[in-house]
């Protein structure tokens, strides 16, 4: 933390956030790395590190580069415990017995009339408007919108389990534009390396 208060011009204190203006804590320390492990370019640069060790953990060379990852990685962390909604604009429409039985993804094809990607639990119901983006993120080694769902096979869902359904995957969606966000904003910096 020394080296890091250094290279950044902050203080350090032992609990909770800073205000990021003259002081940063653990929760800082923690939303920096959350970002910096949803960027892409850092997945790809880090590889080989993120295989076989820990992840590296580059400090930035100012300030203002780590204010904003800290707020981007507490978005982030934000929208992954569910505490924050993104916009949502997932439909579960069908009327059914909302048993998921056959799951499959349909993209959006012109020729089918079909305008967004569904997503179907079985013969008639489906979940509709999910990119073939979002349907294919992974997340440690997971399909997460197919993984979710093939974890409820057999099952009848509920509206809780609808809404937490559309709720994950517009998290998900909105995960993937940040991503995209962060990235920008390295390279707004000056791009790799970090300290």
């Amino acid at each position: 933390m020394k080296q890091f208060a250094e290279t950044v011009g902050l203080q350090f204190v032992p609990d909770g956030r800073g205000d990021l203006k003259k002081a940063f804590g653990p929760e800082d320390i923690f939303n920096y790395t959350y970002a910096l492990f949803h960027s892409p370019s850092y997945r790809e640069r880090y590889a080989e590190f993120i295989k076989i060790d820990f992840p590296r953990v580059p400090i930035p060379d100012d300030a203002s580069l780590f204010r904003k990852l800290c707020l981007y990685g507490s978005k982030l962390v934000s929208l992954h415990t569910l505490k924050t909604e993104a916009d949502s604009s997932i439909g579960f429409d069908v009327p059914g017995n909302n048993t998921v039985e056959q799951i499959s993804y349909v993209p959006p094809n012109k020729e089918t009339g079909i305008r967004q990607g569904r997503v179907h639990i079985n013969t008639k119901q489906y979940f509709e408007g999910i990119s073939p983006a979002v349907w294919q993120m992974r997340i440690g080694g997971y399909q997460v919108c197919e993984k979710w769902l093939k974890d409820r096979k057999g099952r009848a869902l509920d509206a809780d389990d609808i809404e937490h359904y559309q709720r994950t995957v517009s998290a998900l969606a909105e995960t993937r534009s940040l991503m995209a966000q962060i990235d920008a904003l390295i390279a707004d910096h000056g791009g790799w390396p970090l300290t």
